[in-house]
């Protein structure tokens, strides 16, 4: 591609997003600075990334390319220095011919482009991406380079029939590369880290906001080192590759303390691990910063600040349950109350709570620790899950004798609760007795704020809307950007449907009615479904259309 050789100050003086006087201000800053032109005129605010790489796309015909949609080899990383791609903020995306195709910021760095040549040999051929694309995939591609370079030699240097031996050593290469997965997990706010062997490599995935994303890509003979190095820190079996293993194991990540929670699956290609981040150090919500409706909100505190009963936040593994039971107990954490909790694993802790962990090993579990702290003198109880019939008839009839029963329950929906309880074999008398209120949730992504535009909404999405007693004339979507990863949403909150359990519903669980005679009641009583309260949220601009329908069964 042949490039124009005209100043970048000049396109933009010609595209109309600066003045000269800003021109002039931002020349004389950049030798007192030492930075980039481009850098210079974003850091004080005169153009925007999005408008920089637009002047340079529409003006020169260089393509924009998002970083994190391509498949970058390791060959093609390698032709290029860490070094070299740090000073000129660059990253090799493939070798077409004798052709380098070389993501930029500033495709108009000559000097750059020829240093890149030469070191390389290749014409180089630039395109544009942004700063920030740019500086996380340097530290993605090169961050861990010379440690994974090092592994790989010596793992060739071994000989073949050697077993692999993990190493404990703070300095070896293995430690540094699992340890710098966990602190990329951490700064990114995954609450997962995959690690999964395939038949030629091994995937390093992360789930941010509910999804996952390949984060890195691995020689298949690295899987047997990293896992040993994961196995070791969790003490586990290392020799052991035939059965699945858990394990746990605490580490301070950046002054934060992070629980991580280790699962090994054996599998055709080797051992699959996930790590599960439970940052312990996390800020809890309170209440009113949940996201419920004003109606919902009502009704959540109507039902925990009861003297008595049971109150059950349910909903799939993922969904935002323990954040809301956790904000419940700080609510309603006083000096006047004894909480005692039994959870696996203690995700929070709480000031003033006395907080029991499971542990099957010794025998301690949801059932027998529960039967434990009703001894302890309890106002109020919170037992992390309801998994058995056991735990929920000591929960129920906890409630029926006095205490507040927090829990949560895995069902679809709010009026699916009632069922489920029956079919564990509780009997619909005690639930009808000592069942309050059910708060059903998912999470939703929202819309990033970086790059959310409003727009008219389609026919298909109107019409979805006014269906559901919606009007809006706009709705707000992320055009995606170097914050979101361009998804178009960053971070996650809850859509919610709770139900409160008053008499006409009690005498319809003894008659052990069908869910949907149990919802049509409700909705004549203001109950709000969790698709509908998805949609309001959809109407205020928080999230799309499309994420909810995501989360929830249309009805």
């Amino acid at each position: 591609m042949t490039v124009m050789r005209k100043r970048i100050g000049d396109l933009l003086l010609d595209a109309g997003v600066i003045n000269g006087e800003q021109l002039q201000q931002a020349l004389s800053q950049q030798k007192e600075l030492n930075m980039r032109l481009g850098d210079v005129l974003i850091t004080q605010g005169y153009i925007t990334q999005q408008q920089f790489i637009e002047v340079l796309e529409f003006q020169l015909g260089i393509p924009h390319i998002q970083l994190y949609r391509q498949k970058i080899e390791q060959k093609v990383i390698n032709l290029i220095p860490q070094k070299l791609a740090e000073q000129h903020r660059v990253i090799p995306v493939r070798v077409d011919g004798n052709k380098l195709i070389l993501a930029m910021a500033d495709p108009l760095d000559y000097f750059a482009i020829d240093e890149i040549r030469m070191a390389t040999g290749l014409r180089v051929d630039p395109v544009i991406a942004s700063r920030d694309e740019l500086e996380r995939g340097i530290k993605r591609y090169y961050g861990l380079q010379d440690t994974i370079e090092q592994i790989n030699r010596n793992l060739q240097t071994r000989e073949a029939d050697e077993p692999a031996v993990p190493v404990v050593d703070d300095d070896s290469p293995v430690v540094k590369t699992v340890n710098q997965f966990i602190i990329q997990a951490v700064q990114m706010g995954a609450s997962d880290i995959h690690i999964d062997p395939q038949e030629d490599s091994v995937r390093i995935r992360y789930r941010v906001d509910g999804i996952m994303r390949t984060e890195r890509t691995l020689p298949p003979n690295m899987h047997a080192v990293i896992v040993a190095r994961v196995k070791i820190m969790a003490n586990l079996n290392v020799a052991e590759r035939r059965v699945p293993q858990d394990g746990r194991v605490e580490m301070d990540i950046e002054f934060r303390k992070v629980d991580i929670r280790i699962a090994t699956l054996p599998t055709i290609h080797g051992e699959k691990v996930v790590m599960r981040v439970l940052d312990m150090g996390s800020t809890l919500t309170e209440v009113d910063k949940l996201g419920f409706s004003e109606a919902n909100k009502k009704w959540f505190l109507q039902g925990i600040e009861a003297s008595y009963g049971v109150v059950l936040i349910t909903g799939p593994t993922g969904s935002g349950k323990t954040t809301t039971l956790y904000s419940a107990l700080s609510r309603l954490n006083r000096e006047d109350v004894n909480i005692i909790t039994v959870e696996d694993p203690v995700e929070y802790q709480l000031h003033g709570v006395n907080q029991v962990q499971v542990n099957n090993v010794t025998g301690l579990s949801f059932a027998r620790g529960l039967r434990a702290i009703l001894r302890q003198d309890p106002n109020i109880v919170m037992v992390g899950e309801i998994r058995d019939t056991d735990t929920a008839e000591i929960a129920v009839r906890a409630a029926m004798t006095g205490h507040l029963v927090l829990s949560t329950l895995h069902t679809n929906s709010a009026v699916n609760s009632v069922t489920r309880l029956i079919d564990m074999g509780i009997e619909p008398f005690l639930i009808s007795s000592a069942l309050r209120c059910v708060v059903a949730q998912r999470l939703v992504r929202k819309v990033c704020p970086h790059c959310a535009e409003w727009y008219i909404p389609t026919i298909e999405e109107n019409s979805l809307l006014v269906n559901h007693d919606i009007h809006a004339d706009r709705l707000r979507r992320g055009k995606g950007c170097a914050e979101c990863g361009q998804s178009g949403y960053k971070g996650r909150f809850a859509i919610q449907e709770v139900l409160m359990i008053d008499d006409q519903l009690r005498s319809m669980i003894l008659q052990k009615r069908p869910d949907n005679e149990y919802r049509d009641y409700a909705i004549k009583q203001g109950f709000v479904p969790m698709l509908k309260d998805g949609l309001h949220k959809v109407g205020a601009g928080e999230t799309t259309i499309a994420e909810v329908l995501r989360v929830t069964i249309k009805e």
